[in-house]
């Protein structure tokens, strides 16, 4: 027979990739939280995977009935056939009737209890186990030395049995057990945040795993229909870097001009400026050329629902929504009350390496703003995944809102040093009416240093000449110092 692996896998593959391959196996191991952070779901997956492995599973359940557990499953879609459900045998204490899986350890002595788990697992002799919970044998031991001499018990009990073991911990409002913490081999760390607004966030961390590499720090996780899901905090060093120095074509001439060609493959571009200035339509523009080149598209939006957005491109005539039946472009709108950052990052990603996306699309910024509970880590998440994008060669285009019409503007958020280039959009007003103005703040290369107006009508995006003849058009009322302009009309005809 071949040799088992030296790690087994906990049945999520999120936490597998965090622990670079599992949990090394025939070890002692915590799982930690509140309660409501999934550590009983967690428990069960484990025990799943082992029993597709061909391993037997072992539940003890110290806290929850049999009925409660298969309650869970049921939840999850899950059968337990094949899993032990641990029923810890009736002590003196004990009704005689009492016959079922809730061990109610305040009616036992501590060392009794102790004894009829150790019986339990010779009986079924297990390779994987997973004990709930130890705040039962906290509670008996009435002192922090007995706790240690039984979780001492526990270790040398399960040491020479081959055996990889799951001990749930309830910590509630108290302190990190230093106790338990120094015995285990490792411990995994669940929390639940709630934020002022939106769904609650739950994260794992790695806390310790001793003689083994993983990915430290916090990493996203939710509790959906099919059990826990893991999404490991993006590394970016760990993908190879994909060399290209091609450009990609707005499929208008004039705005390739102005960026000095094009943007260049493995590159970020932010599109900044207030509302209204044309910030989605340039955007979907980008996409929409590099679609009719035959390249994917994905595209994922905070502040649009899809029809809206679909609409609004079709009246510019951009259409976006042949190249989405086509299966070109995927547009996916995010909630950002309902999604963490670290899932965010997850389905970009499978964007790229599943479904082949040679162009990333978020708009806007402002709304990954609002995902961000702790806004203070955001210019680090997105230094990540934009790092992660431009070694797969991905050409990216932001888009964010600043505050204010005219005149001095502010952003949510300064990202512009993230981006290799910026295009800058600005509302000016000129001969009685309300126009618009694109230039390129910063590009990492040759580009135009003018300032063009942008209009948009029906028939698409329209880029003009250099408005050579003003000054101070970035602050929204320019002054003119020519003898004609070249503004546009809305038939492309010059105004005198």
């Amino acid at each position: 027979m071949p040799a088992k692996p030296s790690t087994v896998s906990t049945g999520i593959a999120g936490l597998d990739a965090v622990l670079m391959g599992g949990l090394p196996r025939n070890r002692l191991y915590v799982v930690e939280g509140e309660s409501g952070t999934g550590k009983t779901t967690l428990g069960l997956q484990f025990l799943l995977s082992g029993n597709r492995a061909g391993e037997k599973g072992l539940f003890l359940a110290l806290s929850e009935t049999r009925e409660e557990l298969h309650a869970v499953a049921a939840s999850h879609g899950w059968s337990l056939d094949g899993i032990t459900l641990g029923e810890i045998p009736s002590t003196g204490e004990l009704a005689p009737e009492e016959d079922n899986t809730l061990f109610h350890p305040a009616e036992v002595e501590l060392g009794e209890a102790t004894k009829s788990l150790f019986q339990e697992v010779e009986r079924v002799q297990p390779e994987r186990v997973v004990l709930d919970s130890l705040s039962e044998f906290r509670l008996l031991s009435e002192g922090g030395l007995r706790y240690r001499r039984q979780i001492l018990a526990l270790k040398q009990f399960f040491a020479g049995r081959r055996c990889t073991v799951l001990l749930l911990n309830d910590i509630a409002s108290e302190a990190a057990d230093a106790h338990l913490h120094s015995i285990v081999h490792g411990i995994l760390a669940l929390e639940q945040l709630a934020p002022f607004y939106g769904a609650e966030r739950r994260r794992i961390r790695v806390i310790k795993l001793r003689g083994a590499r993983f990915y430290g720090g916090f990493h996203d996780m939710k509790i959906e229909t099919g059990g826990v899901v893991v999404y490991p905090r993006l590394v970016a060093p760990e993908h190879p870097a994909v060399a290209s120095g091609e450009q990609i074509s707005s499929g208008i001439p004039a705005l390739d001009r102005l960026t000095g060609g094009g943007l260049e493959r493995g590159t970020t571009t932010l599109i900044l400026g207030p509302a209204g200035t044309g910030k989605s339509a340039i955007a979907s523009q980008y996409a929409t050329a590099s679609a009719q080149r035959g390249e994917r598209v994905a595209l994922f939006t905070f502040d649009e629902e899809t029809p809206t957005l679909l609409g609004r491109s079709e009246g510019l005539g951009i259409p976006l929504a042949r190249h989405l039946q086509a299966g070109l472009i995927q547009v996916k709108h995010v909630d950002p009350a309902e999604m963490s950052p670290g899932e965010f990052v997850h389905i970009v990603r499978e964007a790229v390496q599943e479904q082949k996306a040679r162009i990333v699309v978020i708009d806007s910024l402002n709304g990954y703003v609002h995902a961000m509970p702790e806004e203070h880590a955001l210019s680090n998440q997105l230094g990540e995944l934009f790092s992660y994008l431009r070694q797969r060669g991905v050409v990216v285009i932001l888009t964010m809102a600043q505050h204010g019409v005219l005149g001095p503007l502010e952003s949510p958020l300064d990202v512009s040093y993230l981006a290799d280039s910026v295009l800058l959009l600005r509302h000016f007003e000129a001969q009685g009416s309300i126009r618009k103005v694109i230039s390129v703040l910063k590009k990492r290369g040759l580009h135009e240093t003018t300032l063009r107006e942008l209009a948009m009508d029906a028939e698409g995006l329209h880029v003009g000449e250099p408005l050579e003849q003003f000054r101070g058009i970035l602050t929204g009322v320019p002054i003119y110092e020519g003898t004609g302009n070249n503004l546009r009309r809305e038939k492309d005809e010059s105004i005198p």
